[in-house]
Order: structure tokens, then C-alpha cells, then sequence
């Protein structure tokens, strides 16, 4: 059994910041409300959102939301949790939730600034890592072994899916085996055998998901069925995006991007001329492309994703998710929020 010890798996520099060892102390502490700090928006945050045009959110470490009409001055929100919180979502300008460790989830509907619980399992012990709603009743969250929870009432009750198209074959059988001889067996053994998922991401009719050991699918029916994209590649993926001509562009470990033009069949390496682990894909305006990574990398496309120049902010700290937000790429990272330092086009 693989040992899971950190939120998203990329941030490998923050593993002592979750483990099973912690069992006790998760659950003490993600039942406490989260406390007002001075410095939250320099604490570790993990992820971030655009709420309509006029207002970002991000999250992180403590049960951290914060939000901010412009990137530099930040307000911090009423949470019920002190959490990790690894990511947010907004479906419209009332309506969020937040997700992070112990499969927890949680909703606002008043933008952002007070939030409630709809589902916290500390006994689960893993985080989810992404959540998407196509609509303000129907939602998917995803997150480490294959966790998958649906809801299709506003997040008044999740289901939790087993996706055992991920499996590999091997695995079916022995599954299937295990299942018909022990059925505490095998709900153990399901809770641990797929990969890890680590994103969901929507384009028109389409939902993408991604994850450990070349994860690629998509799903036409909101993640019923999903299509796998032949293998390619075996590391991990960390974001996917599709740029405003329709390529999509995956990044991953060690620097590696691959991109498919127009929904062909084959995926081609990017080369980036970086080993950096890349954590998040961000769309600019011109179709300007952002790739933003540890050890503060940063590349830039300015040819929908054919090439990329490498940019490396000073401080070399990691770059975990971003936005572009009124004319500034805003990131966060293991430093609070960060308003990357972008070279003049």
C-alpha cells in the first residue's frame, strides 16, 4: 500500500505537514473554527479563484480562505474547520466551496465571506485536492486514491464513486475476486488502489481528469463514463488547460508539457528546457500561456503552447496555483500570495 503523507502530492517540500501519524490531532483540529491571523495571507496557501470579475479567493494551511478586490490587501473569512484547505471553486459570484484534508468540503453563498460544512471525515485521512459544479445543484470533487464524491443537490449530500475503469486489468480481477470472497476486504483495499486524482477541469461538454502515473480522461456525461487518453506519459500531472484556439496544454513533473492541438489524437512534447515540477497552467490575455512551477519557474507562450521561455522569479520559491486577475498573473505559494514578476512583451 502506498503511503499518502502530504495534501497535493506535488508540494513534496511540505510533508510533514500531514501524516497518519496525526490522526488525532487532524481530527482536533478540523473541528476547531479557523483562527484570524495577521499574516494569513503569508502563510501557505494552496489554491485560488476568480469570483466573477472583481474579487479573487484562495485557501491554504489552518482552514485559511482569504479574499481580495485586488491582490495586494486581503480579508480573511469565518471557516468553521482549521483544515488544509488545497482548493476552491467558485460557480458564480455567491455560490463556492472549498475542499482539502480529512475529504472535506465546504460551501459559501454569500461570495466568499462565510462559510459552511457540508461534509469533513477525518477518518478518511485523505485529502481532496479539486471540486467543479456545472451547475449550482450538480458537483464533483476529487482528490488522493482515486477519492471521487458526487452531489446533485447543492452539496447537501455527497456520494462517494469508484471508478474502476482506472484500474488496471490485473487489478479488475483481483477486485472482482476480492469482492465476492470478503467484503470488508475489499472495501479496504478500494480505498487505496487507484492512482491519485488530482484535478477536474471543465471545457464546454467536456471534463477533464487528471493524476499519478498518467492519469489523462474525459467524460462527455459529467463524469459517468470516462475515456482514457492512450498512455504517453507516466508521471504525474498536476494541471490541464485548454488555450482560447482550443489546444489543450497537460504539465507535470520534471518540467514536462504536452500538448494537443485542435482535439487530435497525439499529445507532443513541449520542450521547456526545465526539470521543474509544474503546478498550474494559466490562460492569459492574447492567448499568452503561463506555466508556473517550483523553485519559482515561471514559462511563458506567446504561440499557443509550440514553445515557452523560461522565467524564474528571484526569491525561487514554489508557485503553486495562479490567476490572472486585472492585468497581473496573481500565484500563491508556501509564502502566501505572491504578484508574479512578468518580463515586458
Amino acid at each position: 500500500m502506498r503511503l499518502f503523507v502530504s495534501f497535493p502530492i506535488f508540494c513534496s517540500i511540505f510533508l510533514f505537514f500531514y501524516s497518519f501519524s496525526n490522526a488525532s490531532a487532524s481530527i482536533e483540529m478540523s473541528t476547531q473554527p479557523a483562527t484570524k491571523a495577521v499574516l494569513a495571507a503569508k502563510s501557505l496557501l494552496l489554491g485560488i479563484a476568480t469570483i466573477g470579475d472583481e474579487k479573487l479567493v484562495a485557501v491554504g494551511q489552518h482552514g485559511h480562505i482569504l479574499l481580495s478586490d485586488n491582490g495586494d490587501t486581503w480579508q480573511q473569512a469565518s471557516v468553521p474547520s482549521r483544515t488544509t484547505l488545497t482548493n476552491v471553486y467558485f460557480f458564480n459570484e455567491q455560490l463556492g466551496w472549498a475542499v482539502g484534508h480529512d475529504a472535506s468540503i465546504f460551501h459559501s453563498n454569500d461570495g466568499g465571506l462565510t462559510w459552511q460544512t457540508q461534509q469533513l471525515l477525518p477518518e478518511e485521512e485523505n485529502p481532496l485536492l479539486d471540486i467543479y459544479f456545472k451547475s449550482p445543484t450538480q458537483g464533483i470533487a476529487v482528490g488522493a486514491y482515486g477519492k471521487f464524491y458526487r452531489t446533485n443537490d447543492g452539496g447537501k449530500t455527497w456520494e462517494n464513486e469508484f471508478h474502476q475503469e482506472f484500474l488496471l486489468a490485473d487489478d479488475v480481477d483481483y477486485i472482482n475476486d476480492l469482492k465476492a470472497e470478503d467484503e470488508e476486504a475489499y472495501q479496504n483495499e478500494i480505498s487505496f488502489i487507484l492512482p491519485h486524482f488530482n484535478g477536474i477541469v471543465s471545457n464546454g461538454n467536456t471534463l477533464f481528469l487528471f493524476g499519478e502515473s498518467g492519469l489523462l480522461a474525459k467524460s462527455t456525461d459529467f463524469g459517468v463514463n470516462w475515456q482514457s487518453f492512450d498512455s504517453f506519459y507516466q508521471g504525474s500531472f498536476f494541471s490541464l488547460e485548454t488555450s482560447l484556439t482550443g489546444t489543450r496544454l497537460v504539465a507535470g513533473l520534471r518540467g514536462h508539457v504536452f500538448r494537443l492541438h485542435n482535439d487530435g489524437d497525439q499529445w507532443q512534447e513541449v520542450i521547456t528546457d526545465s526539470s521543474a515540477l509544474l503546478n498550474d497552467i494559466i490562460v492569459g490575455p492574447d492567448n499568452a500561456i503561463y506555466i508556473i512551477g517550483n523553485n519559482g519557474m515561471v514559462l511563458i507562450s506567446s504561440d499557443d503552447g509550440k514553445s515557452f521561455s523560461k522565467h524564474t522569479q528571484k526569491d525561487g520559491k514554489t508557485l503553486i496555483a495562479g490567476q490572472w486577475f486585472k492585468g497581473r498573473l496573481i500565484a500563491v505559494s508556501d509564502v502566501g500570495v505572491k504578484v508574479i514578476q512578468l518580463p515586458q512583451r
